[in-house]
């Protein structure tokens, strides 16, 4: 299993979109990440920073990625 994660260690989900403000994602991405293929983890991620844009949200930093 690869480590691809967009997770900054801000896990706060915003209750209008339902999404993290700290990557993104929704909780039902956040529970079934390690699941995904690794194809997957990389579409979402891919998508996530018009996700952000699109419900006007500002990421909102976090925790260094680790290598």
């Amino acid at each position: 299993m690869s480590k691809e994660t967009p997770c900054v260690a801000v896990c706060m989900i915003d209750p209008k979109t339902k999404l993290c403000f700290g990557c993104g994602r929704t909780l039902p991405e956040i529970a079934r990440w390690h699941a995904m293929e690794s194809a997957e983890r990389l579409s979402v991620m891919s998508r996530l920073p018009a996700r952000m844009a699109d419900a006007g949200l500002q990421p909102i930093a976090g925790s260094p990625k680790r290598p």
